[in-house]
């Protein structure tokens, strides 16, 4: 017992990140039950729309007054803000489409190479099959044509070869 409280009373020295990530961990998990409160993200600042009418419109004209000047600053600085919100934000929206546009292409690149690689497999895996049948056939037709001449063997090892490239071509065309 006396152990578990010196460890509790020692104070906790955080040195990197990871120790302060498993220790907000720690006090999460002793008490499951209590809800845990997640943070939303910023909001996204959105700016008036500019003024339709402006009630003030000053020129360069002498009589205008001194004050008159700050106004028109300020006019201008708030203009040029939400120009230049109005450019960030369509530059954003502009590299989150390239990203999203970018992802789908890495999905589709992916989807094809997995579908090749997929017909690979299913022609291997016939061509085991076929072989695996042809010597079933030559066996038996061995022992029933063994007194036929070489010269069938030859033409019929040439028609196997035909039929083979043709239930290939088959599957090619399937896929």
């Amino acid at each position: 017992m006396s152990d578990k409280e010196s460890e509790e009373k020692k104070p906790v020295v955080i040195k990197n990140a990871t120790d302060l990530q498993r220790l907000k961990l720690e006090k999460l998990m002793k008490n499951p039950d209590k809800p845990v409160i997640i943070p939303e993200g910023p909001k996204t600042k959105s700016l008036a729309p500019p003024p339709d009418f402006v009630r003030n419109v000053m020129g360069s004209s002498a009589g205008a007054g001194s004050g008159e000047f700050h106004v028109y600053r300020h006019l201008r600085r708030k203009e040029y803000a939400r120009q230049k919100f109005i450019q960030e934000k369509s530059e954003k929206e502009k590299l989150e489409e390239e990203y999203h546009r970018k992802i789908e292409e890495n999905k589709k690149n992916a989807e094809e190479k997995t579908a090749k690689k997929r017909a690979k497999r299913l022609k291997k895996k016939q061509k085991a099959k076929m072989k695996e049948k042809r010597p079933k056939k030559d066996n038996t037709s061995d022992n029933q044509k063994s007194s036929q001449s070489d010269t069938n063997d030859d033409d019929d090892s040439d028609k196997d070869e035909a039929t083979e490239c043709d239930n290939s071509k088959k599957a090619d065309n399937n896929l």
